[in-house]
């Protein structure tokens, strides 16, 4: 692994130390589960919006740059939906299947939740070198799967508060942004 990537490697896996800091010190405040839950959410949704601006710089800025961080990020939104179920699974319901089942099932934000890491998971496993080889223009079919996890993500942040939607807005017109600038630079190669 190249220094830089080494780097951004461990830069990305902040969030998660200084979250195990909390829990560890007992600053996480009066729900610590809760708390640590919601910041590898938060977090997941992060990297996921930071893997769709890749492309969009690229395209606008010539920065070709971040094209070499994408899969990272990628997968790292993957990890820390991974987390943020995990954080879900253990301290919501203690690894208990027909709970967790019933929820998934009962409660739509924890639906589509779920669905979006269901989704994530045969990005995460083609995500390296062997199988964007093996699968061809397949692969770009499959990827392309992440604008409906995306969007899945945002509704899923939506449902999941209660009465600050602040936070899911400011989410979803970013995803809009990043969804709209595609279209819009998928059009304009078209007409060249």
């Amino acid at each position: 692994m190249k220094m830089p990537r080494l780097i951004i490697f461990l830069l990305c896996l902040i969030p998660l130390g200084l979250t195990l800091y909390g829990a560890i010190n007992n600053t996480l405040g009066a729900n610590p589960a809760e708390t640590m839950n919601r910041n590898m959410g938060d977090w997941a949704l992060y990297y996921l919006m930071m893997t769709l601006s890749a492309t969009p710089i690229n395209r606008v800025f010539g920065w070709n740059g971040i094209l070499r961080y994408r899969r990272m990020l990628g997968l790292y939104t993957f990890f820390y939906g991974c987390v943020h179920f995990l954080t879900y699974i253990w301290f919501d319901h203690y690894f208990n299947g027909s709970e967790i089942i019933d929820d998934i099932v009962k409660r739509p934000f924890i639906t589509l939740g779920f669905i979006s890491l269901v989704l994530l998971l045969p990005l995460a496993i083609t995500s390296n070198r062997f199988m964007v080889k093996k699968l061809k223009r397949n692969w770009l079919r499959l990827h392309k799967i992440v604008y409906l996890v995306a969007i899945l993500c945002v509704i899923h942040f939506f449902l999941m508060v209660k009465a600050d939607y602040y936070e899911p807005l400011i989410f979803a017109i970013i995803l809009m942004i990043l969804l709209g600038s595609r279209i819009i630079l998928s059009l304009k190669n078209k007409k060249l």
